[in-house]
């Protein structure tokens, strides 16, 4: 009975593993399970690296331009450090500077006079605090600023250069001092002694009533530098501290390329008679752009300057463009560097090796959905 009983559970159980089914060698579950990639030895082998030791990378990295070695952008630039006479600043959003389609490595790479600031999203709260360049003047008092100060040393030389390093951080007392919120919410804004008998603000004092100012604009107008304090949390805690996130100077001549409803195009800066000396941009996604704007009210004492071009970028075939004319950042400042009259030999190579960049991109990514397809 017993041995009959035992035969009876033996024949199910083998009844029961015939029904099911393994998967064979062309089912993609079964081919992305089986993928070296996945294999769990080799994971833990990375989870259970050493401590202090240095994992190697999958693929080698240029120092320079950040790109894989096989993709490297350095030997591309013909004419490495190009001399461009107006300065470039440009505000990279943080979440752009590693990402692979950034083009600012380009401008740093083949332009001489690039200077780059990293910006973050103000997540709780920020504070500006911008102090004039000539703290010798007296505003509004009659006296004409002597140029005193380093900065005057340094754009007066021969080639007409801008070399922040050589700025002084200006006066000592911040003419302007600007919390802002989320999304560019002026949370308090306050402005030191020196503007108080010119700025009007009875009531409840604004950029726009600081703007109305002409001692204000006009000093303003020599430069400044702004720095950025920003809240962020410690160590993912609800603790939270106050770090400096940047220092900008801002020198005499400075324009924001920024598509703004008050930007004017070349020929009406040059019926203001202003000569562009700095070309601020702004480095990021358009969406994160014009975060950047909103949440930097001290763009607003700049001169916008706007191109005017009808033209899709060479981002439009692997990334989103909202409409013609926005473009890449190197596009950006290789056009509008053309149209304010400084157009180094080579400058166009630069749009060459962008155009590579992104036929680098394309390949790589037909090459993953092709790999996909067949699995």
């Amino acid at each position: 009975m017993r041995t009959s009983q035992l035969f009876t559970r033996t024949l199910m159980l083998v009844c029961f593993r015939s029904r099911i089914q393994t998967p064979t060698r062309n089912d993609s579950l079964y081919s992305i399970l089986k993928s070296p990639t996945s294999k769990t030895p080799n994971a833990s082998k990375t989870l259970m690296a050493a401590p202090g030791t240095q994992l190697k990378s999958k693929r080698p990295t240029c120092p320079s331009c950040s790109k894989p070695t096989s993709l490297c952008l350095c030997i591309r630039i013909q004419n490495p450090g190009l001399q461009n006479k107006v300065n470039i600043t440009i505000l990279q959003h943080s979440l752009e500077r590693k990402h692979a389609l950034n083009s600012a490595r380009i401008a740093k790479l083949g332009l001489q006079n690039v200077t780059v600031s990293t910006v973050s999203d103000v997540k709780f709260d920020a504070t500006f605090m911008i102090h004039l360049f000539d703290p010798g003047h007296d505003s509004g008092s009659g006296q004409n600023g002597e140029k005193s100060s380093d900065f005057y040393s340094v754009m007066d030389n021969e080639a007409d250069e801008f070399d922040a390093s050589h700025v002084t951080k200006g006066s000592k007392e911040p003419v302007i001092t600007c919390s802002v919120g989320k999304y560019g919410v002026v949370t308090n804004i306050s402005i030191g002694n020196v503007w108080m008998p010119h700025v009007q603000w009875k009531r409840r004092l604004s950029l726009d009533k600081i703007l109305a100012s002409k001692v204000a604009v006009d000093d303003l107008a020599k430069g400044f530098v702004v720095k950025k304090l920003q809240k962020r949390r410690v160590n993912g805690s609800d603790e939270v501290e106050e770090v400096e996130e940047f220092e900008v100077a801002v020198p005499p001549g400075s324009v924001l390329l920024f598509p703004s409803k008050n930007a004017l195009d070349v020929d009406g800066l040059k019926a203001m008679d202003f000569e562009a000396k700095n070309l601020i941009v702004l480095d990021g996604t358009w969406s994160k752009a014009r975060r950047m704007y909103c949440e930097n009210p001290w763009l607003r004492f700049l001169p916008h300057l706007k191109l005017e071009l009808d033209r899709l970028s060479l981002y439009s075939e692997v990334r989103h463009q909202p409409k013609a004319g926005y473009l890449s950042t190197i596009e950006s400042i290789v056009y509008a560097l053309e149209e304010i009259g400084d157009y180094p030999e080579g400058l166009d190579n630069l749009l060459g090796v962008f155009e590579s960049m992104v036929s680098d991109q394309r390949r790589c990514k037909n090459e993953r959905l092709s790999k996909l397809s067949s699995a």
